[in-house]
Formats: C-alpha cells, structure tokens, sequence
C-alpha cells in the first residue's frame, strides 16, 4: 500500500531507543527484544535463520457465505471455521479478529472517518463454540478484536469448531473496502477471524486503527458470495462454478483466458446492462475456493468492464496465472491493466524475487485504495497510465511480501512495504530505463525523508515495532529507508549471491511467519558472511545518509580519497573523477567499504592522471548535505 499516515504518534523517541537497542544480545551481535529472545530460547527459531525443530504455527479452515443485495447496504454473513491448535500451550482463550468494527462508533480510528461513515460495526447474530451458544462479549476501546473465554481449554494439537453468523453496514467511505459506486462494493476485512497465536507474541491484540495493515495466519477458504442475477462477482481463489453463474459464451470465454496471451474481453458494460452475462436465476451463488492463504477479499458489480488474460509464471513447467480486471468503462488506464498485470507477473517470476507468482490468478479492481489482497488490488484510476502501471506493481509485489512469507505487517511492515518498493524500484528500471526509475524513487521514497529539516533528531531505527514507532517517521522507516537498506544490501553482494541468499530465506519461510531476525540470520548463513554489522548499522540504529569529502592526497599510484560518513549509513556511492586533460572516470564503492570504519572511508584512486576535481554522488541513496560532495584541486 503506498503509505497514507499512521495512527499511534509516541513523544519519546529516546524510548524507543531503549526499547530495540538496550537489549541483552542472544546468539548472534544484534540486540534482541525479550519476546523474540524467548522465541530463540525455545527453538521455534534459530540463529542460522531457519525455523527451528520446536517451530509451529495455528491455521483455521473458513467455510464463509456472504449475501449483498446492492444498492442495499446490509451484508450479512455465515461461517463455520475449523481451528487447529498446533502450539504446546493449553488455551483458556480466543481472540476474535472484528476488523469492521474500525466503521464502529467509538472505535479508536486513524484517520478519523467521517460521521455519516459511522455504523454500529459488525453485529455478530450468533456465535457457538462446538456447538454451544455463547455470548461474543463486546470489549469496550478495543472493538476491532475480543478475547472469548472457552469453557473447554483448548489442548495442544487439538481443534475447536466456530459457527457464526452476523451483518454490517457497508460502509460509504471509499478506501481499502467500501462502496466504490452505488451498484459497486469491494469487501475486505468483511468477515470475523481467529486472531493469530504465534510462537513469541502469544495473542495478537493489536487494536487496528486503519492505519498499519495486518497480521493473518495462512487458511484455507471456501468462500460462496450470493448476489441478484446480472452482477459479476470477482474474489481471491479460484472460481468453483463458473457454468452455473456465467451464461455459456461468459463462461466459454473466461475459460479460454486462462491459456490466452491476448487480452479477452470476458464481459463489457453493455453486455451486463443488457442482461446477457449472469444465469437469470434471482440470484446467483459465486463458489471460490482458495487454500493456504492469509485471507479472502471480492468485489462485486453490475456495470465493469471484465478483461481477462494468462502469462507463464514458470518456465520450468510453463504454469500459467490468469490476470483479470474489473473497471468502469471510462477509466482508460484499466483498458491496458490486465496487460500491465501480465509484465508485472512475469517479470517479478523470472527477475527479481524470482520466485515463480505462487497463486492461480490475480484481479485488479478499479477502487480507491492503492492496496493489496491475496490475489485481489484495489487501485485507483489516473491519467497517467505511466503512474497506474507504477502502483499496480507496487501492490502486486506484494504477493511475495507478505503473503507468501506470512509477514506481521502491522509490528514489522519494513518486511513487505520495503520489498514491494525495492522489487518496484527494480521493475521500473525495466520499464522506463535506470534514470527516470532513479528519479521516481527518489520523489516518491527518499526526497521527503532526507529533505526533513529534522532529519538529524527524528530518527528511529527501521527495526522498531511499528505500534511503537511514530506516525509521522513509520512511513520513511517502512518504505524509503527499507529499501534502500534492501539495495544496499545487493550491491554489496552482487546480483547472484544476493538471489540467492533471498531465495534461501523465502524457501525457508514461506507460508509461516518470519521476524526481521530470522531474514537476517538467513541472508548471513546463506550469503557465508558475517552481515551482523550491516543490520546493525542499518536496521537498528539512528543512522541517516550524509557523506563528506575531506581530503585528497597523492599515493605511489594514484591518489587516496577521504570520506566521512556523517550521516552513518553504510551506503554505495559512486567517485566521480575528471582528469586534468578533460578525461572522466568513475570508481564505484560498495558499502563493504564502511565495515571497517563506519565513521571514515579511505578511497585509493588508481590512475597516473592529475586529477582536477572529485565528486561523490549515491544516485538513489541521496546526500542530506551535498555542499561537501565536490572537491576542486586548485
């Protein structure tokens, strides 16, 4: 999601210093908050970056109906949910996951919604525990979950089974779920969830506000949406019925997409208003099904446009994803979306991460919100289709961070927001050339955070939960700041071991829950380095990035360049020299030369030429003071 303020603004920056870097130490030379050393001691993970033997995680089996009659603004809504205890621990409670109940009065909300969005959230009818009846008590400040006592503890490696039944108000405020237009709904966050219980947090209580994302633990889903005849209904998995829904040609033509390269136009505006797409039943069901993954989201209509189109996302096994859009007829960037999907899976599968798109398909609706859902993005539509391709990948790189690394978005959001704008950085030099991708990023990711006028005195190091890290700074750490860390991190190792390296993590944690200490005892072991003071000075510390020239002095065969670092993070820059005869030359430096000296960098620069005047530049990597970046030899 490109990054819209957060909620939780904390006075105390020095606290949080406290709190991440004051820790005792445990197994390797990073420091280490109690929970996550409790998590080490356990062997649930391990300090060479694996899960460890005692490693386990809780998972549910959804069996959700949802019914929406638009204009209609009631959904209401049926589950039964299947909940595995896979931990040691005994539970005496379960906490329910109530995101709608952010539209609840009441509710602690940021940013705040407006009044005439309010409702009474979702309103849960019924609720049993293995068949009991049981009261969903209403937690009052923290709406959006709720602790249920079980009358029966939960045992290791025992199940409980949820059926509840409950309805909402859609709400008319347009963003990431919502009312999109009067016959247009995109439901997300719609249905109530077992929190996660995980191996170093326990409960996840974490009040959601609106503004930091989420934290889900990888289901299985049957999903079955029941709407009036002529609306179309697109959601995350895989459709189940499309001959019953879809009137034959429909269905013939979506089927043929799924191994199409060109763009099929499953269904236009027309075609719908004319009533010749859905089966003229008064209503239809929609079946999905999606298994081991993090969550369910749809959107429905009686007017998009449905594009439809596949591209190979291994060519090991030639395995194709569909790619779908979903749009109003006048938005004219979505009439090139499905194509812009296509590009967008294709090169994330061969290129960077290289990790072949792991889900069927993905659906790109015409929305509000720039965000991403398993399989599902919601954007908004521009006039610059340049900038529309730009955010569809943004929200698509998400598949691999954070829902094929089951990633806790809302305490560690530099784990999937900084991939997704590292892998957009990466994909956008392919589409728009090195320079214009060079210059995007730095105005939408570095500009505003090196620019601060308090640069020095705001910062907080990236690792910091994100419930304790600032609004005003989350941004920056989350996005700009991680990604530059990712890419310095690459160019310090070169192409092939950082891939490498990457993939021994994502094959290790995919489909569980990573922590940023796991990511960087992997990258070390697989990489055979010792990373320890690259994450230290990146990812725990209150470093930003300023370089200095101080002197330059002739040597035996060349000259030898001095560099602070004033600003202390270990960045690439580039030593642009131009010789006395009028000659250039450019000597790149890695951030392998900081690990020495983090403060000072010694430069030999090999050439016989006088030379006549030095520059330093980072590109990407932008100098908060570049009046000492040049030197003139007089």
């Amino acid at each position: 999601m490109k990054f819209n303020g957060q909620s939780k603004i904390i006075s105390s920056v020095s606290l949080l210093l406290i709190f991440v870097c004051c820790t005792k130490s445990f197994g390797q030379n990073l420091p280490m908050p109690p929970d996550i050393q409790k998590a080490f001691q356990k062997g649930t993970h391990l300090t060479n970056g694996k899960p460890g033997k005692n490693y386990w995680q809780n998972h549910g089996n959804y069996n959700i109906s949802i019914t929406a009659n638009p204009p209609g603004r009631n959904i209401s809504g049926t589950e039964d949910i299947t909940y595995f205890n896979n931990s040691p621990d005994t539970l005496m409670t379960l906490v329910m996951r109530l995101v709608q109940n952010i539209h609840k009065r009441g509710t602690r909300r940021n940013p705040n919604s407006q009044a005439d969005t309010l409702s009474n959230g979702i309103v849960i009818d019924q609720f049993k525990i293995n068949g009991k009846t049981k009261p969903l008590p209403d937690n009052e400040g923290h709406y959006t979950w709720q602790n249920v006592d079980l009358d029966k503890p939960l045992l290791p490696h025992d199940s409980i089974k949820l059926n509840v039944d409950w309805h909402f108000y859609i709400s008319p405020q347009k963003g990431r779920e919502g009312i999109l237009d009067e016959t247009t709904y995109f439901l997300a966050y719609y249905y109530p969830r077992v929190s996660v219980y995980d191996d170093y947090n326990g409960w996840d209580r974490l009040d959601f506000t609106g503004g930091r994302e989420f934290y889900n633990d990888f289901n299985n889903y049957n999903l079955q949406v029941t709407v009036p005849k002529n609306f179309v209904v697109w959601a995350t998995g895989t459709l189940q019925n499309p001959n019953e829904v879809l009137n034959p040609a429909y269905a013939q033509r979506l089927n043929q997409s799924m191994t199409a390269d060109s763009v099929i136009h499953i269904a236009t505006k027309n075609e719908l208003l004319n009533h010749q797409v859905t089966a003229q039943n008064a209503t239809n069901t929609w079946k999905w099904k999606a298994n081991d993954i993090t969550d369910v989201a749809l959107a429905l209509s009686d007017h998009y446009d449905w594009d439809a189109s596949s591209t190979i996302v291994d060519e090991k096994t030639n395995r194709r994803a569909s790619v779908q859009a979903a749009y109003n007829d006048d938005a004219a960037d979505f009439h090139q979306m499905v194509r812009y999907g296509q590009h967008a899976l294709n090169w994330f599968s061969k290129n960077w991460p290289g990790v072949p798109y792991p889900f069927p398909k993905t659906t790109i609706v015409q929305g509000f919100a720039d965000m991403e859902y398993p399989m599902m993005v919601n954007d908004d539509t521009n006039r610059d289709t340049t900038f529309s391709r730009f955010v569809a990948e943004h929200e698509i790189a998400h598949t691999w961070f954070p829902f094929y690394m089951g990633i806790n978005e809302s305490s560690y959001g530099f784990m999937d927001e900084g991939w997704a704008t590292t892998l957009e950085y990466l994909i956008g030099i392919e589409d728009l050339g090195k320079e214009k991708a060079s210059e995007n990023f730095k105005q939408f990711r570095v500009n505003r955070w090196i620019k601060n006028r308090n640069l020095k005195t705001i910062q907080v190091p990236i690792v910091t939960r994100g419930e304790l890290t600032p609004g005003n700074i989350l941004g920056d750490n989350e996005y700009g700041k991680a990604a530059l860390a990712y890419l310095a991190l690459k160019d310090m190792l070169g192409d092939a071991l950082f891939k490498k390296s990457l993939h021994e993590f994502m094959g290790r944690w995919h489909g569980k829950h990573p922590i940023p200490w796991d990511f960087f005892y992997s990258m070390s072991n697989a990489s055979g380095k010792n990373l320890d003071w690259f994450w230290n000075n990146w990812f725990f510390s209150s470093n930003y990035i300023d370089l200095s020239i101080q002197t330059l002095n002739p040597a035996k065969k060349g000259d030898t360049l001095t560099v602070d670092n004033v600003g202390g993070f270990a960045v690439p820059f580039d030593v642009n020299v131009t010789y006395a005869d009028g000659s250039t030359h450019t000597f790149h430096q890695t951030p392998t030369v900081w690990e020495k000296n983090q403060k000072q960098a010694t430069i030999l620069l090999l050439s016989p030429k006088k030379i006549s005047s030095v520059n330093i530049d980072g590109g990407i990597f932008m100098d908060a003071d570049t009046s000492n970046n040049t030197l003139t030899v007089k």
